[in-house]
């Protein structure tokens, strides 16, 4: 079992920034790809940011140039730099990393969640 721990969300007016940290946890064999999503109240879960265990990384078109994600695979953690933040990045942010185990099986992990609300 590997559990994702958020945090460094918050409260913050546009314009502003935000880092969250996503810490990965338990028995890790190899973690593959790890990323962050967002749900905004009535809309889908969204992919905001993916990174490869490599580095190579992909954004979701309305954070591109805004958003920066990267990784410390020797923390297994994950971190979003959000900048220049706007309303409509407000949302519950989720964690999610793709765990391969020893035994060869490759499972996809999700972290609880930290609300991001971006005042005008």
């Amino acid at each position: 079992q590997v559990q994702l721990v958020e945090s460094g969300g918050g409260l913050v007016q546009a314009g502003g920034s935000l880092r969250l940290s996503c810490a990965a946890s338990g028995k890790i064999f190899s973690i593959k790809s790890m990323g962050w999503y967002r749900q905004a109240p009535g809309k889908q879960r969204e992919l905001v940011a993916g990174i490869t265990s490599d580095g190579s990384t992909n954004y979701g078109d309305s954070v591109k140039g805004r958003f920066t994600i990267s990784r410390d695979n020797a923390k297994n953690t994950v971190y979003l730099q959000m900048n220049s933040l706007k309303p409509e990045d407000t949302a519950v942010y989720y964690c999610t990393a793709d765990h391969l185990s020893l035994a060869g099986a490759l499972w996809d992990y999700w972290g609880q969640g930290t609300q991001v609300t971006v005042s005008s």
